[in-house]
């Protein structure tokens, strides 16, 4: 069995903080509150895919 498809549990985790971080700064008032967990979330995106390859920092391929 082949997990090569499979993404990396660390891949998978960064995923999900960085839509926590997303839903979060959504729901966020304070505008400046919401650009800081945007960025944040932006950066474990790039963090994952230079960790990971391209297309593991979101789970929307494009």
């Amino acid at each position: 069995m082949s997990d090569q498809n499979q993404p990396s549990e660390r891949a998978r985790q960064m995923r999900d903080k960085a839509e926590e971080l997303e839903q979060a700064a959504q729901h966020a008032v304070d505008p400046a509150e919401r650009q800081r967990l945007r960025d944040k979330a932006i950066r474990i995106r790039e963090k994952s895919e230079q960790e990971n390859g391209p297309g593991s920092g979101t789970m929307d391929p494009m």
